[in-house]
């Protein structure tokens, strides 16, 4: 079964009723929470779970960096769409608008974080979740080999969904 849009959430956060339209962004499944691998732990010791395909190409794909001599570290896999809300209100407690706030991060329901399949990446010595990530050796890496893994950047410049450029957001999508 589809999942349904969690419009009494939406308009809880604020988010316009038109979101999903205007920003060309579809509702994403949660996976069955408990097939969920836990990969790693993120510094306040929450887990970073993929589904088991998902992380069976991280695997390979971080084995293959670390041969090469890079180093990748995961910072975020699933997240639930509670967790996506948290979020959101959080943002929104520091006094952010939520049109900024929606250039961020996705609306609860339409994270691909809510599938198990995506993951946030950064390196040693560098901080998480910037664009500076770009410029790295780790993100040169990722530009040329995450494909043959499964792995796409989501979130490239200027993208039709208006989310901010996210060099670090890397989404494994099942072989055709």
């Amino acid at each position: 079964m589809p999942p349904s849009p969690p419009t009494g959430l939406h308009a809880d956060l604020g988010l316009p009723a038109d979101y999903a339209i205007r920003r060309g962004l579809v509702l994403q499944s949660e996976p069955d929470l408990a097939t969920l691998v836990t990969i790693a732990h993120t510094d306040d010791h929450r887990p970073i779970q993929l589904t088991p395909a998902t992380a069976a190409a991280w695997a390979g794909m971080h084995l293959t960096a670390r041969a090469a001599g890079l180093t990748l570290i995961p910072v975020s896999g699933f997240r639930s769409i509670a967790r996506q809300a948290a979020i959101i209100r959080a943002h929104l407690d520091a006094g952010r608008v939520i049109d900024e706030i929606l250039t961020l991060v996705a609306a609860p329901g339409y994270s691909e974080h809510h599938t198990g399949r995506a993951i946030d990446i950064t390196a040693p010595d560098d901080p998480p979740l910037v664009e500076g990530f770009a410029l790295t050796p780790a993100s040169t890496w990722l530009t040329i080999h995450a494909a043959s893994f499964g792995f796409h950047l989501s979130f490239p410049r200027n993208n039709p969904h208006g989310i901010a450029y996210e060099p670090w957001h890397w989404c494994w999508r099942p072989p055709a």
